[in-house]
């Protein structure tokens, strides 16, 4: 996951929703937006060269999603776990609290740079993995955005999917105006305005735009997901191939009885 704005009000009937984009090579096998066949309890997309996934869901009613950290100066270790593992490791672990604890105490250093979100509606965190420091944070209520640096690190294209987010819910057109923005291959922000992550000002640009088109590498799926306090849950992916072309797209609704995910007194 590449990109992902985020409302968070767990006082409010939705306690989230969420939108984000997945950036990766076209040639990586993924398994679309569902239940995974061996753990029916986790419903995600899937990554099926290292097995884990970018953003899922768990019937207990918590969600998780990962990116990655772009910096040129980020070592990353020799035999180093697939991040994606740490999606469904959040979901199934029974203790959040303190297995988080212990990525933020050192054991996050054993993987590549990351942004992890995860919680459920009486609590979300996050963990940011960096080059020299580790950041765990219970999050305040609001809306959030989140790409390749820190949580609400003011890039571009992090800015504008916050923007679009934010629009969508004031004109209650949730979430078609928020697609409308993450869909925009053609975001172009001054150079000036663009991180220096050091990758060379030539790469920044095509990888500005909330949504990135390519031949080889370029955003393969848009998920969505709002999640009531009655436990109602609405997910959605839409997944692109090479050049933008449209390969699908997926929608579920899952109800307090599909789910153990209704509030906890």
């Amino acid at each position: 996951m590449c990109l992902i704005a985020f409302d968070y009000r767990p006082d409010a009937p939705a306690w989230l929703r969420l939108i984000a984009n997945r950036d990766e090579f076209f040639s990586r096998a993924t398994a679309p937006l569902d239940a995974w066949p061996e753990a029916p309890e986790i419903v995600g997309g899937r990554d099926l060269v290292a097995g884990g996934s970018w953003l899922a869901v768990h019937r207990r009613g918590r969600v998780a999603a990962v990116t990655n950290v772009r910096d040129a100066g980020l070592v990353t270790p020799p035999d180093a776990p697939s991040r994606g593992q740490l999606v469904p490791e959040a979901l199934r672990v029974d203790d959040l609290a303190g297995w988080l604890d212990s990525l933020a105490e050192g054991d996050a250093w054993r993987y590549a740079g990351f942004n992890l979100l995860v919680g459920d509606h009486t609590g979300l965190w996050h963990l940011h993995r960096g080059r020299a420091d580790l950041r765990l944070q219970r999050l305040p209520a609001g809306l959030h955005g989140l790409s390749n640096a820190s949580l609400n690190t003011p890039w571009p294209k992090v800015a504008l999917a916050r923007q679009g987010l934010a629009e969508s819910l004031v004109a209650d057109d949730w979430p078609q105006a928020s697609l409308s923005v993450m869909h925009d291959p053609d975001f172009s922000p001054a150079p000036d305005e663009l991180p220096d992550t050091g990758v060379g000002l030539e790469l920044e640009r095509r990888l500005a735009p909330p949504f990135i088109r390519g031949d080889t590498y370029g955003t393969r799926a848009t998920t969505w997901l709002e999640w009531q306090r009655n436990g109602r849950l609405t997910l959605g992916e839409r997944r692109f191939g090479p050049n933008a072309r449209c390969q699908g797209e997926s929608r579920l609704a899952l109800s307090p009885t599909d789910w153990d995910a209704r509030p906890r007194v």
